[in-house]
């Protein structure tokens, strides 16, 4: 699903930037530079979206100023920053985000500012991607993305996040980057990942147990699939309505009908849906199927009450693995 920058976006970028040389040109200005805040004390790190914004939030714990550019509740495939996000990544210290498809108006962005200060760190380069999938009965909204050449442009799934392991190593590559953006708190760092770490592996062992006690392996989306990291690592197969970054909300009687005879004819118990989503078509075919509805939170975007209330990645997860274990038993 690419997405080209819009002119509306190109006069917020000219506008913020010329706003944010206004700022560094300021002498009575503390700019943000050379791995210190504008206390002098912090790192500033700028996260777009929550799975790497949390994930920093434990490595980093007091040692940074943190912002998530991503609005709680909002939707993440088709956000475009306003000028102040533009100056906030410009001041960044560490600026993290995905690098998938939905993220083209982040290369634009980078490529009209000088990010020689700046330590950039992409998801999708810290783990082996894999493509965008469509199985059995989903409903494809593009029959293939061409490329300017002619040719089928490739497309990764970019919800690298969704399993523990790759979540591991995303970790591991933040914690290696804040240590060399700031050195003098690098045992901090170094701590505070060797304890999320055994976190991680701690929640790794709950899916895994979820995943070898139940007696079947086919999980059932009535929406968006965006755990195809997740049902790699643990040998899961799924039937959905879409793939992961679809923007499709409304399925096609032949997806539904598909779906709900795959409820059926294996007895599957549960039919997922993911946050924020109305859920419309999951109750649907839970109804007809004589199943249970149920949200499996792939941790993209929050509601703004769970981020307030300091909800994580963690709490996300394990409440996945209770799901998980209803859907497979």
């Amino acid at each position: 699903m690419k997405k080209h920058i819009s002119a509306a976006l190109a006069v917020l970028l000219a506008l913020a930037l010329f706003a944010g040389c206004a700022v560094h040109n300021n002498p009575g200005s503390s700019p943000i530079s050379g791995g210190e805040s504008a206390d002098g004390d912090k790192i500033s790190i700028v996260a777009t979206i929550f799975p790497p914004y949390d994930f920093a939030r434990e490595v980093a714990g007091d040692n940074a100023e943190l912002k998530m550019l991503l609005p709680p509740a909002s939707e993440s495939h088709s956000f475009e920053p306003t000028p102040q996000d533009i100056i906030t990544v410009q001041n960044a210290d560490v600026f993290i985000f995905v690098g998938g498809e939905s993220d083209d108006w982040v290369n634009n962005v980078l490529d009209s500012m000088d990010t020689s200060k700046m330590k950039i760190v992409t998801l999708m380069d810290c783990v082996e991607v894999v493509e965008e999938e469509i199985v059995e009965g989903m409903q494809d909204e593009e029959e293939g993305t061409e490329a300017e050449d002619g040719e089928e442009e490739t497309e990764y799934d970019e919800h690298v996040w969704t399993s523990p392991r790759n979540a591991k190593l995303i970790v591991q590559k933040l914690s290696d980057t804040f240590c060399a953006v700031d050195a003098s708190n690098a045992d901090t760092y170094k701590t505070n990942t060797a304890a999320y770490l055994a976190k991680l592996d701690e929640l790794d062992g709950k899916f895994k147990a979820a995943v070898d006690g139940g007696v079947r392996k086919t999980l059932v989306f009535g929406d968006r699939f965006p755990f195809r990291y997740f049902a790699d690592a643990y040998g899961l197969d799924y039937f959905a309505a879409f793939p992961g970054c679809s923007t499709e909300t409304e399925a096609s009687a032949s997806t539904v009908a598909f779906l709900i005879d795959k409820v059926k004819a294996e007895n599957i118990p549960v039919v997922f849906h993911i946050e924020l989503s109305n859920a419309k078509i999951a109750d649907t075919i839970a109804e007809a199927a004589g199943a249970k509805a149920l949200e499996l939170h792939a941790a993209h975007n929050i509601s703004k009450a769970d981020f307030e209330s300091g909800v994580t990645y963690l709490d996300i997860m394990t409440r996945n693995a209770d799901a998980l274990r209803e859907a497979l038993d």
